[in-house]
């Protein structure tokens, strides 16, 4: 088996639900990043690249057809380079880093742009085709945004909540207090905003037209901005509100990864070494819970202890989510080591991108921070958790 690393790591701003970036076809976010990662490399011959894994959650509206090839065509890479879309919803574009990785170890691949994409601004209505001609009664149009849509009648009813009741529940489950949510929520932007005031975004976010910095961080926001929130899902004894949630957003983003021999051909030294992955799967409706065993899973893999780990980026699709998940590894809700750069309460969570963001912000934090092992972890709606161990081997901690 080779080892395999990642080398480079780019994405676009996210943009807002219906902001600067909806005018923006989600092919033609992937074939920027795309277009972008090759900007850096301008004597690498992109015959090079040996495949191309995208992630993308929809898949009913304009990534249709398989995005990945989609993007490197618009992209103008040769017709000779290949390219595959996979769908794990929140967790796409890490399984597609799985796959690459899975590609470069095995032998096979030498070198993968692997990332995802997501437009949720211009995610389509669809309706089901009629069994038999002109039917008689109406026929009911289903946003394909965020959720559950045709649903199968023999699905249980408790597995197809919609998302935030889930949380709700989990909520209900391990007794998580409104006021803890809201504390992590206003942390995540007060983090994000930090972060891009820093500078730290500057080699990993590349601008799109007039988007030039992600558009769902609210700077000003405080627990007592967030406890004034009214709650979405549940009007008695709810706890989640919007302002506690990850939002719905527009974005793609690429992870560069390699062989060892892919530093000759690229003229530059990798960020971090691939060490393990996990994948874990529950009940559908406790899916904020699954990032715990597939984390677990994952070190246990590497062989390392949560002591060892300098930095983790958690995605969060709900506060009540990291706190359960940070509550059940023993860590601390302000903990350093968590999102120090933001979350996707503040950043936004573009579904099928926000894989990438996550592994890509892991690789450049552990440089930054030089810190040794680092952890990337999403949970997945219908009940799945994913995570990936990546190791700085310059690290002198």
């Amino acid at each position: 088996m080779q080892q395999v690393y990642i080398y480079d790591a780019l994405r676009t701003p996210f943009g807002r639900l219906g902001g600067g970036l909806a005018g923006v076809r989600p092919d033609d976010l992937a074939a920027t990043v795309i277009t972008k990662l090759f900007e850096r490399y301008p004597n690498l011959d992109r015959n090079a690249i040996d495949d191309v894994v995208f992630g993308n959650a929809n898949g009913a509206g304009e990534e249709n057809r398989n995005v990945a090839r989609m993007a490197t065509l618009l992209a103008g890479l040769p017709t000779s380079i290949p390219g595959v879309t996979v769908n794990r919803l929140c967790g796409s574009s890490l399984d597609a880093a799985f796959h690459g990785s899975y590609s470069i170890g095995s032998g096979d691949n030498q070198l993968v742009i692997t990332g995802g994409t997501e437009s949720m601004s211009r995610a389509p209505y669809v309706m089901p085709k009629p069994e038999r001609a002109y039917p008689a009664g109406n026929s009911q149009m289903v946003s394909t945004t965020l959720g559950w849509r045709l649903i199968n009648p023999d699905m249980p009813k408790a597995w197809t909540v919609s998302l935030g009741e889930a949380t709700e529940q989990l909520v209900e489950k391990y007794e998580v207090s409104r006021d803890r949510q809201d504390q992590y929520a206003a942390l995540s932007h007060q983090r994000a905003n930090a972060a891009w005031e820093a500078g730290h975004y500057d080699n990993l976010v590349v601008p799109i037209d007039e988007v030039t910095r992600d558009e769902t961080i609210r700077p000003e926001t405080t627990v007592d901005t967030l406890s004034g929130l009214r709650t979405v899902f549940r009007q008695e004894n709810g706890t989640v509100t919007a302002g506690n949630a990850s939002s719905m957003n527009d974005g793609a983003g690429v992870v560069l990864m390699g062989s060892e021999q892919a530093a000759t051909t690229l003229g530059a030294d990798p960020l971090v070494r691939v060490v393990s992955r996990g994948v874990a799967a529950n009940e559908p409706q406790y899916f904020g819970e699954a990032p715990v065993p597939a984390a677990n899973l994952a070190l246990e893999r590497a062989g390392i202890t949560w002591d060892q780990i300098g930095a983790i980026e958690l995605n969060e699709a709900f506060a009540a989510q990291v706190l359960v998940n940070l509550d059940s590894w023993g860590i601390a809700l302000d903990d350093e080591r968590v999102n120090a750069w933001g979350g996707a309460i503040a950043l936004g969570h573009p579904l099928g991108a926000s894989g990438s963001r996550v592994l890509g912000t892991l690789a450049r934090r552990l440089k930054a921070e030089n810190r040794r092992w680092g952890l990337a972890a999403l949970c997945v709606g219908v009940g799945q958790g994913v995570a990936m161990v990546v190791e700085n081997e310059d690290a002198t901690e």
